[in-house]
């Protein structure tokens, strides 16, 4: 059986993790782009072995497309196929796990060939256990793995795959802006997380101070949204909740437990602030500060406001 994959492409999200797990079975590595043709140019920079666009047309979402990505699909016959944990690529890898009759695996970290057999590493118990999973048959797999910076000298020519109008079963009637709850959250350059280590509610007012300062938005652990209700669920970073991607996120008071760092693994730059010289995000950060937190924020407070 061969091992060549197909990477559903809805975004630029997790891309080059996707292909360098690909790339450890052996086999030649598709980028399957529905979305626009920028997107697709995009991607042939980054090595894969071909690059198909199912190019959307103007007001069709993605999902109208399913169908026939996924008969495209079952022509090629890939023994994987990848995508990122995004609704829209889960709905399509769906759509192709069916047609290919493929087991169907989520919260996959890596990929190794075992001969004939796939070797899938996934995340179980909200990303606190890891177990490895043997697949003999095709596979479908929703990637939850690092991201990965890669590049190719020589870009891959795009291959323009014929689509037809999926007609009006699905449009694209209006588009708003979302409430200030999530939103702002998604898509910010600068968060600051609030963990059950920055002690009592009256140092909310810490991490508030640090967020005006930074011009940033404000982020819990599901622990400090469920069992303190000091915030609502619209503001959890996790595995079940918000995926972030900021320039910059700034951990005050947080352990650092799988499911929470699960949810900033896009962030560029992760600061933890925490008075345990034990955490295990100090492990995971970019940067840790070990200390009393009404000493250094009010610290950082004050070189953001000198600085920006």
């Amino acid at each position: 059986m061969n091992m060549n994959s197909w990477i559903i492409i809805i975004d630029e999200r997790r891309a080059g993790g996707m292909l360098d797990a690909a790339r450890k079975l052996g086999g030649v590595v598709v980028a399957a782009v529905v979305g626009p043709r920028a997107l697709a140019d995009t991607m042939a920079g980054l090595g894969f072995d071909r690059v198909l666009c199912f190019e959307t047309a103007e007001g069709v979402p993605a999902e109208a497309y399913a169908a026939q990505v996924a008969e495209a699909a079952e022509a090629a016959a890939p023994r994987l196929v990848l995508a990122s944990d995004a609704s829209v690529g889960r709905m399509l890898i769906g759509a192709v796990a069916a047609k290919l009759n493929a087991a169907l695996i989520g919260a996959v970290r890596a990929l190794a060939a075992d001969g004939e057999r796939i070797v899938v590493s996934r995340s179980t118990a909200e990303g606190k256990v890891l177990e490895d999973v043997e697949v003999q048959s095709a596979l479908a797999a929703i990637y939850d793995g690092e991201d990965m910076e890669v590049s190719s000298t020589q870009p891959t020519p795009v291959e323009l795959i014929p689509v037809v109008d999926p007609g009006a079963t699905l449009r694209l009637i209006e588009t708003i802006e979302a409430g200030a709850d999530s939103a702002g959250l998604l898509t910010a350059a600068r968060v600051v997380g609030v963990g059950l280590g920055i002690g009592s509610k009256d140092n909310l007012k810490l991490a508030e101070e640090l967020a005006e300062a930074m011009h940033a938005e404000t982020a819990c652990t599901l622990p400090v949204c469920d069992d303190m209700r000091w915030f609502t669920s619209h503001s959890v970073v996790g595995s079940s909740h918000n995926q972030i991607a900021p320039d910059l996120y700034i951990a005050l008071g947080i352990s650092g437990q799988p499911q929470h760092m699960s949810g900033i693994r896009d962030a560029k730059v992760v600061v933890a602030v925490n008075n345990d010289p034990e955490a295990r995000i100090f492990k995971n950060c970019d940067y840790g500060i070990l200390g009393d937190l009404n000493k250094i924020v009010p610290a950082l407070v004050t070189a953001f406001k000198n600085n920006g």
